[in-house]
């Protein structure tokens, strides 16, 4: 299976280069290869799908461009910069003024409501929206005082959205942002994302199982055994109100 790097048509800048990208993990003494020799790109201002099933490398890879964890080999630059070798504290500030993570679950403080949810992350970044701003970019105006139990799993995983947004990141990365939600919460939760992309020029990288939801990317990017086995580009993208599973 041969790894295939895509160019991007536009002429758009690679946010994102990962050239023989591995990652190998030891479980007492049997070693896990996660990642077996990545090359990608990922371009400014687009919407990625990471697809393949359990197993494949995606949240590994997900994990590395967001700087949560180190490759073993390989190099993975984002800009000027090279993540592979920065240290801990290189890759904490990385984080705080670059990404945005959404995860499946939504990781929100129950004692804590949606606004001070988000307002945890807009009083360390550099140049943030109010809690108010980003919590009506999801639709959530009216229940901004709403503490989590009074929201639906929807609401909360939108608050998890604003939050993500709040401080104006350059990369937007989502592993599996649906995976807790029915079908119907999970289009208003994927319109959400698409919105912030396509408002905001945020980078948005979204890993799934459910192969329906790359009809909503510009690019898919399909991984199996740690490897990429091709990328397609959909040449028309499909709104997340047209989506159906």
């Amino acid at each position: 299976m041969t790894p295939q790097i895509d160019t991007d048509p536009a002429g758009k800048e690679a946010v994102f280069q990962a050239r023989g990208l591995t990652k190998v993990y030891s479980m007492g003494e049997v070693e896990v290869q996660a990642l077996r020799g990545v090359d990608i790109e990922f371009f400014a201002g687009e919407f990625v799908v990471l697809l393949g099933p359990s197993g494949s490398g995606k949240s590994t890879l997900l994990n590395i461009l967001g700087g949560l964890d180190s490759p073993s080999g390989g190099s993975v630059r984002y800009g000027d910069h090279d993540l592979s070798v920065y240290d801990d504290a290189a890759l904490t500030r990385y984080r705080r003024e670059h990404v945005g993570f959404v995860f499946q679950f939504y990781n929100l403080i129950p004692s804590l409501t949606a606004r001070e949810n988000v307002a945890l992350v807009t009083e360390i970044a550099a140049n943030p929206m109010t809690p108010e701003e980003a919590l009506a970019r999801v639709g959530l105006a009216e229940r901004m005082d709403h503490f989590p139990a009074q929201l639906s799993g929807g609401e909360q995983q939108r608050v998890a959205i604003a939050r993500a947004v709040a401080k104006r990141p350059d990369v937007l990365l989502c592993d599996e942002p649906t995976g807790a939600l029915d079908a119907q919460t999970g289009v208003l939760v994927l319109d959400v994302i698409a919105r912030v992309n396509r408002e905001l020029g945020t980078t948005t990288v979204v890993i799934t199982h459910n192969a329906v939801i790359a009809g909503m990317a510009d690019r898919v990017v399909y991984l199996s055994d740690g490897l990429v086995a091709r990328v397609e580009r959909n040449a028309q993208k499909v709104a997340a109100a047209q989506l159906r599973w």
